[in-house]
């Protein structure tokens, strides 16, 4: 029944942070009409977490070193948020060029 998914990321600066997920993050895309960047995802999981509030939706891209990635952006000039570490991993934010985040984390907990 599910084929794939397709995540959206809503920002103030479009242009800017098409090229930062191109360029910065290196993440293959096709140009499906117009300079519209449609961007590949590696292989992806769902976790469904308790809250407060509904309708709250998270995006964390998976490293295998979490240390190595934040040296590769911040030779790109990418201060990243400080790392918190949990029972399942430790992770980070990376700050967007049109003002919003993307969580980056190595996993620690059996992935499917």
């Amino acid at each position: 029944m599910i084929t794939g998914a397709h995540v959206m990321i809503f920002t103030r600066d479009e242009a800017a942070d098409r090229a930062f997920l191109r360029d910065v993050l290196e993440i293959p895309s096709i140009d499906s009409g117009g300079g519209w960047l449609i961007f590949k995802l590696p292989p992806a999981e769902l976790g469904v977490h308790g809250g407060e509030a509904n309708d709250v939706h998270k995006l964390y891209l998976v490293c295998d070193g979490l240390d190595a990635a934040m040296a590769r952006l911040a030779e790109k000039g990418v201060a990243c948020d400080p790392v918190t570490t949990a029972s399942w991993g430790r992770a980070t934010s990376v700050p967007l060029p049109g003002g919003g985040r993307i969580g980056l984390y190595e996993a620690h907990h059996a992935r499917p």
